[in-house]
C-alpha cells in the first residue's frame, strides 16, 4: 500500500500540474464552504442550481490530526475574506462564462495542428517536442511556484489574490505555465478538481510527516475534510483509474521496444502523373512509396539521439533523363514531391544526429549524416513545412524558401538560441566532405554551407536568413559535372546545370563545370490572423559565382494561404503560388544566346484529410506555367493522391 500511495501521489501531482486552474476552483470552493460553515452538520455550496449538500464529518487522514495544528493563521480565514468580494456572489460556473478557448498563442495552436514536427524530420503525430525548439510548449507545466509575483496575470487587486498567495507561499502546491501565467479562470471538470484536491491532501500529509504542522490550522483541515466528503466519489474513481493506469504502465514497461528508445515511422503511398503537350508520352502514371523508421533515444529526458532509416522508389517525374521540353531543354527540378528521389527501395541511414539543451535558452545539435539547414532552423512556414514528410505540402518548393537547402547533404553542428517567445537565432554549419581526410576535403577544407538567421515575433513572425556555401563539384548530376544545387527545386538553369547553361551561352559544358561559391539572402514571414487562417510567404536571392568564370543571380518567391482544421481537426487546405528558383542574370565570357528569363511560376493546391490519428489522404495539384523558365514551353500539370500512414 505504501508503494501504491507514493505512485498515486506522483501521478496526482502530475495531473495537477497540467491544470493550474484546479487551484482556482479550490479557492472558489473554499470561499463558498468556509463562509457558511459554523460547526454545523450540513453546509450549502453555491451553484447554479442553488442546491444544499449534506455532509457528515468523518475521520480525517490517518496522518493528520486537528490537535497537531494551531487555531490561528488559517488559509481558510484568507479565503473567508474573499467571500466579501463582489465576484463571489456570482454562481460558480458564471466565473468561467467568458473563458476563451483560443487564449493560447497562435504559435502554440500552430504546433498543435502540426503535431509539433518543426525541426524533427519525423512525420506528423510521431513526436511531441520539436528537436530544435528551445522553449517548452505553452501547455507544459512549470516547476512549482514559490511566490505569487511569479504569475504575471495575477494582480493584488484580483479577488482571489490573498488566498492564492497563501496557497503558494505556505503550501507550495501551485504551478503556472511556461509563459509565466496562471490562467485561473479556465474551466475544469469535477474529476480535475478531485485530482487537485487529492494532490493538496498529499501535500498536507507530507507537511505533517516532515514536522511542518505549524503551517496547518484546524480550520484548514476542517475545510479539507468537507471537500473530501463532497468529492468522495470522484476521489474513489480517481483512485481506480490510477490503479488501472499503473497496471497498463507495468504492462507497457514489460513489452516496450526499449526503455530508452522509441520507434516511430511513416509510410507514404503516392499515385501521380504529369500532363502537358510537351511531356505527354514522356511521363506515365506511377504508384510509388517512401518509408521512414526513426529510432529516438533519450539518455537524460531532455536530450535526443535520432537514427533514421529510409527507403523509397519515388523517381522524380520531370527531373530525370528522357524528359525534354519544347525548347529542347531538360533537367528541370520543378514540381518535385517532398519525398521523391530514392530508388529501388534500398534501405540506408538517412539521418544521424544528437540534440541536447545548453542552459535554459539554447539547444545544440551534432549532425553526423545527411544534414540540411531546414532540419534545425525555423523556416517560418507553419503547416506547409513538413521536413520532406507526407503530412504537409506536396512539393519541395511549397515547404520552404529553397535557400535553406543550398549546400550538400553533410555533417556538422547547429545552435538555436531563443531568449524569449519573440526572438530566435539559428546558426549552423554542414559539410559533405566531413568524413574524407584527403586533400581539399575534411570538415573545414572541402564543401560547406553555413547559415545565420534571426526570427522575430510569435503570432506574426518575420525571419531574416543568410546562407554562405561553397561546392567544389562533389555533388554531381550523374555526368561528373560540378554542380550547385537548390535542393530539388527550380529550373535546370537556376541549378547551374553545365549542360543546360551551354545551350544559352557560347561556352561548352566542360568550361561551365567549375566550383561555385554563393551568398543567399532570404526574408520569410508568417501572419497568423487566426488559428484557422494564416498567410505565409518569402522571397529569396542567391548570388552565385562560377569561380574564375562569371556570376549568376537566382531569384525565387512565394505566398501561401493556409486553412488549418478545415472541415475537421487535423485537416489542412492550402494554396501556394510563386516562382521556383529562376536564373535571372548570367554574366559569363562570350555572353548569352537565346536565354529566357521568364519566372518559373508554380501554383499548388492541396487538401489533407485526416482519416484518423494515423492515416491521412492528400489530393493535390501543381501547375507549372513556364517550365525551365520559358513561357513558350507548354504548361505542365502534376496531379497526385498521397496516402500517409504514421505509427
Amino acid at each position: 500500500m505504501g508503494v501504491n500511495r507514493v505512485k498515486r501521489s506522483k501521478i496526482s501531482r502530475n495531473i495537477l500540474l497540467t491544470s493550474p486552474a484546479i487551484f482556482s476552483g479550490i479557492l472558489l470552493i473554499f470561499s463558498s464552504v468556509v463562509a457558511t460553515a459554523q460547526e454545523t452538520q450540513s453546509i450549502a455550496v453555491s451553484s447554479d442550481a442553488n442546491t444544499s449538500i449534506s455532509v457528515t464529518p468523518v475521520e480525517l487522514l490517518p496522518s493528520v490530526s486537528t490537535a497537531q495544528v494551531p487555531e490561528n493563521n488559517s488559509v481558510a480565514t484568507a479565503a473567508l475574506s474573499i467571500q466579501q468580494k463582489e465576484h463571489v456572489e456570482q454562481p460558480f460556473q458564471q466565473s468561467f462564462a467568458n473563458t476563451n478557448s483560443t487564449d493560447l498563442p497562435i504559435e502554440t495552436a500552430q504546433k498543435s495542428s502540426e503535431e509539433q514536427i518543426e525541426e524533427t524530420g519525423i512525420p506528423t503525430g510521431e513526436i511531441i517536442t520539436p528537436y530544435s525548439e528551445v522553449e517548452t510548449s505553452q501547455n507544459d507545466p512549470l516547476d512549482q511556484v514559490t511566490n505569487v509575483s511569479q504569475l504575471s496575470d495575477v494582480r493584488p487587486t484580483d479577488w482571489a489574490y490573498e488566498a492564492l498567495r497563501s496557497l503558494v507561499e505556505r503550501y507550495g502546491c501551485i504551478a503556472g505555465y511556461p509563459d509565466g501565467t496562471f490562467r485561473g479562470n479556465r474551466a475544469m471538470t469535477r474529476y480535475e478538481f478531485a485530482a487537485g484536491l487529492n494532490a493538496c491532501l498529499q501535500q498536507v500529509e507530507r507537511l505533517t510527516q516532515t514536522g511542518s504542522q505549524g503551517l496547518l490550522t484546524k480550520a484548514d483541515l476542517e475545510t479539507l475534510q468537507r471537500l473530501v466528503d463532497e468529492f468522495r466519489s470522484e476521489l474513489t474513481v480517481l483512485g481506480t483509474r490510477v490503479d488501472t493506469l499503473e497496471g497498463r504502465v507495468a504492462f507497457l514497461e514489460d513489452h516496450q521496444f526499449s526503455t530508452t528508445t522509441k520507434l516511430v515511422g511513416e509510410a507514404i503511398f503516392g499515385v501521380a502523373d504529369a500532363f502537358g503537350d510537351d511531356i505527354d508520352g514522356q511521363v506515365n502514371t506511377v504508384l510509388h512509396d517512401r518509408v521512414r523508421l526513426n529510432f529516438l533515444t533519450s539518455f537524460s529526458g531532455k536530450d535526443q539521439l535520432q537514427i533514421r532509416l529510409q527507403a523509397g522508389n519515388a523517381t522524380p517525374l520531370l527531373a530525370r533523363a528522357g524528359v525534354t521540353l519544347q525548347d529542347g531543354s531538360s533537367g528541370t527540378q520543378e514540381g518535385r514531391f517532398t519525398y521523391d528521389g530514392d530508388a529501388n527501395n534500398n534501405v540506408f541511414i538517412d539521418i544521424l544526429r544528437y540534440r541536447f539543451p545548453l542552459g535554459k535558452t539554447a539547444t545544440v545539435q551534432i549532425l553526423a549524416n545527411n544534414a540540411l539547414h531546414h532540419y534545425y532552423a525555423d523556416t517560418v512556414n507553419p503547416y506547409l513545412e513538413g521536413l520532406a514528410g507526407g503530412e504537409n505540402a506536396i512539393s519541395r518548393f511549397a515547404e520552404r524558401n529553397p535557400i535553406y537547402r543550398i549546400g550538400p547533404f553533410g555533417a556538422g553542428a547547429a545552435l538555436a538560441i531563443k531568449p524569449s517567445n519573440n526572438l530566435r537565432v539559428d546558426l549552423g554549419y554542414i559539410s559533405n566532405t566531413a568524413s574524407n581526410p584527403g586533400s581539399d576535403n575534411g570538415l573545414f577544407n572541402g564543401n560547406y554551407s553555413g547559415i545565420a538567421q534571426v526570427v522575430l515575433g510569435n503570432r506574426f513572425k518575420i525571419g531574416f536568413t543568410y546562407v554562405h556555401a561553397y561546392d567544389d563539384g562533389s555533388n554531381t548530376d550523374g555526368d561528373g559535372a560540378n554542380r550547385f544545387a537548390l535542393g530539388g527545386t527550380g529550373t535546370a538553369f537556376a541549378n547551374l546545370n553545365p549542360a543546360q547553361l551551354a545551350r544559352v551561352t557560347n561556352l561548352p559544358a566542360s568550361v561551365l563545370s567549375r566550383p561555385v561559391v554563393s551568398n543567399s539572402y532570404g526574408i520569410q514571414t508568417s501572419l497568423g490572423f487566426s488559428p484557422k487562417f494564416l498567410i505565409n510567404g518569402w522571397v529569396g536571392l542567391t548570388e552565385a559565382r562560377l569561380i574564375g568564370l562569371g556570376d549568376a543571380d537566382i531569384w525565387n518567391f512565394a505566398v501561401g494561404f493556409v486553412f488549418p482544421d478545415l472541415g475537421k481537426k487535423g485537416n489542412i487546405a492550402a494554396i501556394v503560388a510563386g516562382a521556383e528558383p529562376t536564373l535571372r542574370g548570367l554574366n559569363v565570357p562570350g555572353g548569352t544566346r537565346n536565354f529566357n528569363r521568364d519566372f518559373a511560376y508554380h501554383i499548388e493546391g492541396f487538401y489533407k484529410f485526416k482519416v484518423n490519428k494515423n492515416i491521412s489522404i492528400t489530393p493535390g495539384v501543381i501547375w507549372l506555367t513556364s517550365p525551365n523558365q520559358n513561357d513558350s514551353n507548354s504548361d505542365a500539370i502534376i496531379g497526385t493522391i498521397r496516402t500517409t500512414f504514421i505509427f
